[in-house]
């Protein structure tokens, strides 16, 4: 039980994120400075966590290069996927600098964000759970560590969401939604009463892996090289690192 309440507490930080996006009013440099954290926390998070997770489970199985090619693969699928989902999405091209089009673009990021986190969540809804289940203490240390990235990706959803849309509930339910996905992700090894391991996680972790680098290479690095305070946004990255920097350490 132990578990599935961590799996519960730990998407609320992404509530926080919104919360201090709301209680600054949806300040422009607020959200900008957001922006710029989530990609640090975002690029750390696929090359310091994602990328050797996904390997080394592969490697339990392949202790060749075969393993690397999984790892890619994998998130090669990621990556296409959210690709294909974006021909889904309504038009979010910036190629005229109109407020409206600024607002479409940023609305997109949200979306695509939103798509890819909750994938995330649900497999650290699993790990949270299947880690807890084994050690209490460190289900609790990775519960912090997976809340602390947590808040710059709700403050950045909230920021997208609220600054095109302007309606606080939707964007609330939206990130309810979201940050309920890791207690649903806990409740699958919990009724099915197995670990999800193997390769069975490494492509899970790879296909997550995909689909955090097409966010940062496709949508939040274009968006922080517009930004016209180069310092702030560098300061920003630099805290995203940090922040998955210190999860790494607990």
């Amino acid at each position: 039980m132990y578990a599935l309440l961590l799996t519960l507490f730990v998407g609320l930080f992404i509530m926080l994120g919104a919360f201090i996006i709301f209680r600054t009013k949806n300040n422009e440099n607020i959200m900008a400075f957001s922006i710029t954290i989530a990609l640090g926390v975002m690029t750390a998070l696929a090359l310091f966590e994602l990328f050797p997770e996904s390997l080394e489970t592969f490697m339990e199985t392949f202790k060749d290069a075969r393993a690397y090619v999984l790892v890619v693969a994998s998130a090669a699928i990621g990556f296409g996927l959210l690709k294909l989902l974006d021909h889904f999405i309504p038009d979010h091209e910036e190629e005229n600098k109109t407020k409206k089009a600024k607002k479409e673009h940023l609305h997109h990021i949200g979306i695509v964000a939103s798509i890819a986190l909750v994938i995330h969540n649900l497999i650290e809804g699993m790990t949270l759970y299947i880690t807890t289940s084994a050690d209490l203490k460190m289900g609790l240390l990775m519960c912090l560590g997976i809340g602390l990235h947590n808040i710059p990706m709700g403050m950045v959803i909230a920021s997208t969401f609220y600054n095109t849309k302007k309606d606080k509930k939707k964007t609330l339910l939206l990130l309810l939604g979201v940050s309920l996905s890791t207690f649903v992700g806990g409740l699958i090894p919990f009724f099915i009463n197995k670990e999800i391991t193997g390769n069975a996680l490494g492509i899970l972790l790879g296909i997550t892996l995909g689909m955090i680098l097409y966010i940062v290479i496709c949508e939040l690095i274009p968006q922080v090289r517009k930004m016209e305070n180069k310092k702030r946004a560098f300061i920003g990255i630099l805290i995203g690192f940090a922040i998955l920097g210190i999860t790494l350490f607990l």
